[in-house]
């Protein structure tokens, strides 16, 4: 079982982040908390690519709470989306963490032709992937630089993931 500080310094690490999202690959960090990156999603038969920037907007250790705030313009299109995501890392009770989330996605340009049942599939695929991605990597033990001088070995480590809440609207669908 992972403990709750080990899997909050993953989730505000966006080298780690970006490694389990799916078509997710971060270019640049402008500074501690500002990154830009792109992703490719698959929609029916659509491909699309976006670029942009993601920003921490509140970063609280000690309520293991995390805003990100970020947009994006479609590659070769004139799409867009908007991000507004919570996440709050709490501990369970035995050990262990549960992550929770909730994301406001606002999309614009093609990809809205599918509509909002197919797109919150495909969010919803994306983020089980990722939790499932998460949960592998924090279930090995822990690198050696972070256990301790002691020769007990590191405990394994998992963490439960959970949507807790998506908000949508029809004008620009939502996950």
């Amino acid at each position: 079982q992972a403990p709750v500080e080990r899997v909050w310094q993953y989730l505000i690490d966006p080298a780690s982040v970006v490694q389990c999202l799916p078509g997710a690959e971060l270019l640049e960090s402008q500074d501690e908390r500002t990154f830009l990156g792109q992703i490719k999603v698959k929609v029916g038969p659509l491909s699309m690519s976006y670029k942009g920037k993601a920003s921490f907007t509140e970063v609280n250790d000690e309520t293991h709470t995390v805003r990100m705030v970020g947009d994006a313009r479609e590659v070769g299109g004139s799409g867009s989306t908007k991000v507004t995501m919570v996440s709050i890392v709490t501990p369970l009770e035995g050990g262990g963490s549960q992550v929770s989330v909730d994301a406001e996605i606002n999309l614009v340009g093609r990809i809205v032709q599918f509509g909002r049942g197919m797109i919150e599939e495909v969010s919803r695929q994306m983020f089980r992937q990722f939790a499932t991605c998460v949960k592998g990597r924090l279930e090995v033990e822990e690198p050696p630089h972070l256990v301790s001088s002691s020769t007990d070995a590191a405990p394994a480590a998992s963490a439960d993931t959970s949507a807790t809440s998506a908000t949508s609207t029809m004008a620009a669908l939502n996950r």
